[in-house]
C-alpha cells in the first residue's frame, strides 16, 4: 500500500508519498494549474450528463463525442502531474489518496498509468525512476480508496477497534414512489411493479435531480423526479445474491425515511440505497437521498434523507454504498476534504463508504452493482477488491468502457 496525500498551494503544491518503510516529498505545480487540468477532466467525463437547455439531439451527440475524444489527452496530463513523480514506486501496490481541493471530484481510479517522472525534493530508498505509458486506467493494476484525511483513518481504526459484524447480511432500499402520477397508485397489478419497462429510460438517463426545478412563465413548476426503473432490478439481483433468511428489502412506498432511519438497519452489514441523490454544495448538511415522497395512500411526506440526518443514526455496517448521484460530493473544508453524505455515515459507525462523483448512468450502475455484490457476496472478495474488479469488467466491455460509466464510484474508508 502507498498513501498519497495532496497539498495544494498558491505558488507550488506537494505530494506526500508514504509506504510503511518510507517517506518521500515531491514538488507540484500551483493549485491553480492543477485545479484547471482536473476541472477539464472532470467536465469531460461528466459531459454524458450535462443537460444543455435547447441543445438539440444532434448538437448533444456531437458535444459528447468531442468530450470523449479530448478525455484521453487531458487524463494522462493530470496523471503525468499528479502521479509521475512516484511511477517507479507504484508497482501493483494499493493506492490510498487523500486529495485536495479540485482533485477531490478526480475518480483516481480513472487516470492512466503516469508516463513521465519529475523532479522529488526529497527521496527515501527506491529503485530509481521508471516510466509507464500503457494508457490503461489505473484501476487495471491497483485497488484505489480515498479518505478525507489521513487522521480520520486513525480515529476510523480506533473506533471499529474489535467491533463485531452485524448478524444480518444486506439490506437493500430501492426504487422509491416520488409522486402520485406513479403508476404505482394507478395499478396493483404486483407484476407490472416487478418488472418496470427498461425502455421508460435512455440509457443516458441519470440519478440526479439537480436539473429538475424548472421555472415557467415566473413561477416555479411543480417539482417533478422521473422514477428509476432499472434501480428496481438491481434491488431484486443484489437480494437474490444474498441468503434469503439475511437480507431485506425495501421498495416502493417502504423505500421511505422512516425506514432507512430505523434502528432495524443496524442489524445489517451491508446497505444499500439506490434512488435520486441531491447535492447542496454551500451546506452539505442538507445534501440528501430522495427516498418515497408519498405514501401508499397518496399523502405527502418528507422523502429526503439529509446528511444531517444521518449523523445521528447509528450505523455499525461493514459497508454503506449509496448508488446515486454525487453522493461523494459536498462542501470542502480544509484538512477533512469534501463533506456530504459520506462523512455523515463514517460517523454514524460505516467502516466504508461506496459513493459517486457525478450524475451516474441508471442502467450501467445496475450492471456495476449487481457485478460488485456478486464479488463480496458470492466470491467473499474484500469489498476495495470487489470494486475493483467490478470497474475493470465494466472498462473491458464497449458498451461501458467510458469511464464515465464505471469510475464515478468511489470507496471512502476502511479497504482491509
Amino acid at each position: 500500500t502507498v498513501l498519497l496525500e495532496y497539498t495544494l498551494g498558491d505558488d507550488r503544491s506537494y505530494l506526500w508519498a508514504i509506504s510503511k518503510d518510507s517517506l518521500t516529498s515531491y514538488e507540484l505545480p500551483k493549485e491553480e494549474l492543477i485545479k484547471e487540468n482536473a476541472l477539464q477532466v472532470y467536465h469531460l467525463l461528466t459531459a454524458r450528463s450535462t443537460n444543455i437547455r435547447g441543445e438539440t439531439h444532434f448538437q448533444r451527440t456531437t458535444r459528447i463525442k468531442e468530450a470523449e475524444g479530448k478525455l484521453p489527452a487531458a487524463a494522462q496530463s493530470l496523471s503525468n502531474t499528479l502521479l509521475g513523480p512516484v511511477a517507479s514506486q507504484l508497482g501493483n501496490k494499493r493506492l490510498i489518496t487523500v486529495a485536495e481541493g479540485a482533485l477531490q471530484y478526480i475518480p483516481f481510479a480513472m487516470l492512466p498509468e503516469p508516463s513521465v517522472v519529475s523532479g522529488q525534493l526529497s527521496v527515501a530508498k527506491n529503485n530509481g525512476p521508471r516510466t509507464t505509458n500503457h494508457g490503461q486506467p489505473l484501476i487495471v493494476k491497483h485497488e484505489v480508496v480515498s479518505l478525507p484525511s489521513a487522521s480520520a483513518l486513525a480515529v476510523q481504526r480506533a473506533e471499529l477497534a474489535g467491533r463485531q459484524p452485524a448478524l444480518m447480511t444486506l439490506a437493500v432500499i430501492a426504487d422509491p414512489v416520488f409522486d402520485r402520477t406513479d403508476e404505482r397508485f394507478r395499478t396493483m397489478a404486483l407484476k407490472a411493479v416487478d418488472n418496470p419497462q427498461p425502455s421508460t429510460n435512455s440509457s443516458d438517463d441519470s440519478r440526479t435531480i439537480e436539473h429538475l426545478g424548472e421555472k415557467s412563465n415566473g413561477a416555479t413548476s411543480r417539482l417533478i423526479i422521473p422514477r428509476l426503473p432499472f434501480t428496481r432490478q438491481e434491488a431484486t439481483q443484489l437480494i437474490g445474491l444474498a441468503p434469503k433468511e439475511s437480507s431485506f428489502s425495501a421498495v416502493d412506498f417502504q423505500a421511505s425515511r422512516a425506514t432507512a432511519m430505523s434502528p432495524e438497519l443496524s442489524k445489517y452489514r451491508y446497505l444499500h440505497f439506490a434512488t435520486h441523490g441531491v447535492l447542496d454544495s454551500e451546506r452539505p448538511g442538507l445534501s440528501a437521498l430522495v427516498l418515497s415522497m408519498v405514501d401508499a395512500q397518496g399523502k405527502q411526506q418528507d422523502g429526503f434523507l439529509r446528511a444531517n440526518d444521518i449523523y445521528n443514526l447509528k450505523l455499525p455496517a461493514e459497508l454503506v454504498v449509496l448508488s446515486a448521484c454525487q453522493t461523494g460530493l459536498g462542501k470542502e473544508i480544509k484538512g477533512e476534504g469534501l463533506v456530504g453524505l459520506t462523512r455523515g455515515f463514517m460517523y454514524a459507525g460505516a467502516a466504508r463508504v461506496v459513493v459517486s462523483l457525478w450524475s451516474v448512468n441508471d442502467k450501467a450502475t445496475a450492471d456495476l452493482m449487481t457485478k460488485f455484490y456478486g464479488k463480496m457476496l458470492k466470491q467473499g472478495q474484500r469489498p476495495a477488491a470487489a470494486l475493483r474488479s467490478a470497474q475493470v469488467e465494466m472498462w473491458k466491455q464497449k458498451q461501458w468502457q467510458s469511464p464515465y460509466y464505471w469510475a464515478a464510484f468511489t470507496m471512502q474508508g476502511e479497504w482491509r
